[in-house]
């Protein structure tokens, strides 16, 4: 068959609402000339009733009729479902003489998923199924997808080409083996160092003098459901003696359980702790801040009776800084029962107790918009709103997080220049009064699960920050490591001590290759400026709109205004819909490793014509927050 008659057909299971994969990979392919075809609704609705035959009959029937040669198939869901499946697929496929070697029209099928997953059907179908277990580079995905080298465009490659470099470094990094060698820092150069007077600036500021190493910030978060909650927390707390003692980390950060942040304080009896640390006392976490002396703590916010638990917070671990995610972790999301106004309301008035503490605050916003289709411009202004409200609001200091690798297919380029364009909108800002600090981190699901390759992408990752603004060596002030065990287990203490030891080494290495000139000058990088241009300008004019046409924008009800009208594009919102369409009605996709908003029929749409289109929804948002105040009354 000539590979310009060969046709892809992707299909999610409409259960899963993970997109932005299949997405990415359609997106790629189309790139390569490849004609790709989604699975409609009907299709989709289908795979999720598997088991009937009937049900199955017409996905086949649509693979038939649309003559799809390759066929791709993500479910990132249950395990054993994934595995089921396929393999009832496979079956069918195989009764209906549809495969290649049965002299049918399928040469290759495809499953995206879970690594266990991937795994089980590596093994069951040895070969007849090519797998994606995630972390795979553009490059990677397309070769494995059948793609011919020829094939693949030129800029796919240059976009790739410091994506490459940087892996590379990372493979001589974890090869020699040298980063075992680096040893932990003595931060103790000031007189609050581990008392309840110690706060990040502080640790931060003290450190800033000659070669100046990162602040090391780690999530962590045993639970083991064989466990009493009692038996979790000291678990919990060993690990924290532990890392304390080992000394690498800095800022330890509590991943506590979804009842810790919904239901604290109350009776957990019949409901499920859902993975994290089963906190539920203001003594369990007093009982942490000692055994973690003398490392800095904080913890994520309530979900319910959110400034309670702030002050709650202060007073029992000292948090070093808060965190609040405005228009997540509510109703939307299914992570909290306030709506999103009420949710807005109550940040509002955390933000307002934090300020009193003079305690550092951090937005954790724009990641989840990403993790919802949202283009770059909106990861940008989001992140911009939600500084310029915590400003205003008397915050001094403001922690900006910056999730790398989001969606995971973004090259290193276009997040470059995605963080540039970010912080300058965020430097603006600054005054002697406020003041901004960058904190990247990898993406979520960035690492492949094979834990050597992991170690390697996160030196690599490593790099990609330094590369952010290569010639200050202050900068990033703080990084949010993430472990390279995060696609295969649970991060231990000591895969947390390696991984921070990856993170120190190969940024030091990598600043002693650029002051040899042995690696590309980033700022000089003529694509990273070019884009970087025209992500700040589009964030500006987004910004600029919403500042003039939507009343009241930096507080709880211009927020809400901001998001129901649709400034904050959300395609993959799968809760409260109709109360936020206007944020939902949009369509994004991946162009050459970023992602933008497009039309219903791919047209790349300027900021100019989403911030019009969303001006023309603020009656309905007016009209939606005014039915939300009164119900807000009622109560």
């Amino acid at each position: 068959m000539s590979i310009n008659n060969l046709r892809y057909g992707l299909i999610k299971p409409a259960l899963d609402a993970h997109t932005l994969g299949i997405n990415s990979a359609a997106e790629l392919l189309r790139e390569c000339g490849y004609d790709v075809l989604f699975a409609d609704d009907s299709v989709a609705e289908a795979m999720n009733d598997y088991k009937h035959e009937v049900r199955r009959r017409l996905v086949v029937d649509w693979i038939r009729k649309k003559n799809i040669n390759r066929l791709g198939l993500s479910y990132r869901l249950d395990q054993e479902d994934a595995v089921n499946m396929v393999g009832y697929l496979m079956e069918e496929l195989k009764k209906e003489r549809l495969l290649k070697f049965q002299g049918g029209q399928i040469e290759y099928i495809f499953f995206a998923g879970l690594p266990k997953a991937c795994e089980q059907i590596e093994k069951e179908f040895d070969g007849l199924v090519k797998t994606f277990m995630g972390g795979e580079s553009a490059r990677e995905t397309l070769l494995k997808m059948g793609v011919p080298e020829s094939r693949i465009p030129g800029d796919i490659y240059e976009g790739s080409r410091h994506d490459e470099f940087l892996l590379q470094f990372g493979k001589e990094i974890i090869d020699s083996q040298d980063y075992l060698k680096y040893k932990p820092l003595d931060r103790s150069n000031y007189k609050e160092y581990g008392t309840r007077e110690d706060t990040v600036v502080k640790r931060l500021d003290a450190n800033l003098a000659g070669n100046f190493h990162p602040l090391m910030r780690a999530h962590v978060g045993p639970y083991y459901s064989s466990l009493s909650r009692i038996e979790s927390v000291n678990e919990f707390i060993s690990w924290a003696q532990e890392l304390a003692k080992a000394n690498y980390l800095d800022i330890l950060s509590i991943g506590s359980s979804q009842l810790t942040q919904s239901n604290f304080g109350e009776d957990w009896e019949g409901k499920t702790n859902g993975g994290g640390v089963p906190i539920n006392s203001p003594d369990e976490y007093r009982m942490i801040w000692e055994a973690s002396r003398p490392l800095l703590v904080r913890t994520y916010a309530g979900t319910k009776n959110i400034p309670w638990l702030a002050r709650m917070h202060e007073e029992t671990i000292n948090i070093c800084w808060h965190a609040l995610s405005f228009w997540w972790f509510n109703r939307i999301d299914e992570r909290g029962p306030y709506d999103v106004y009420t949710n807005l309301k109550q940040h509002v008035e955390t933000i307002r107790y934090i300020a009193s503490t003079n305690k550092p605050f951090e937005a954790n916003v724009s990641h989840h918009f990403a993790f919802r289709g949202a283009d770059d411009v909106t990861y940008i202004v989001a992140a911009y709103l939600s500084a310029k409200l915590a400003k205003k609001l008397g915050i001094k200091t403001f922690i900006l997080q910056n999730m790398l690798n989001t969606p995971r297919l973004t090259w290193g380029i276009q997040d470059l220049a995605k963080s540039r364009a970010l912080l300058r909108l965020m430097k603006e800002l600054e005054d002697n009064s406020f003041r901004v600090l960058l904190q990247p981190r990898a993406g979520l699901d960035y690492f492949k699960p094979d834990l050597y390759e992991a170690r390697i992408q996160l030196a690599a990752v490593t790099a990609l920050m330094d590369d952010i603004d290569p010639h200050n060596e202050a900068s990033p002030p703080i990084i949010h490591v993430v472990s390279y065990s995060e696609a295969s287990h649970l991060a231990t203490p000591d895969v947390i001590n390696e991984s921070i030891q990856i993170t120190q080494y190969s940024l030091q290495k990598y600043r002693e290759l650029r002051r040899q000139g042995r690696i590309e000058d980033m700022s000089k990088n003529e694509d990273v400026k070019v884009r970087e241009a025209e992500l700040y300008q589009s964030a500006r004019k987004i910004i600029s709109a919403i500042e003039k046409y939507v009343k009241d924008p930096y507080s709880a009800e211009g927020f809400y205004r901001i998001f129901a009208a649709g400034f904050l594009p959300v395609p993959y919102l799968w809760k409260e819909v109709d109360e936020f369409r206007h944020a939902k009605n949009w369509h994004t996709k991946p162009v050459k490793g970023s992602v933008k908003v497009v039309d219903k029929e791919g047209r790349i749409l300027s900021a100019d014509e989403v911030a019009g289109i969303a001006c023309s929804n603020l009656s309905d948002a007016e009209h939606n927050l005014n039915q939300r105040m009164m119900k807000s009354l009622d109560s």
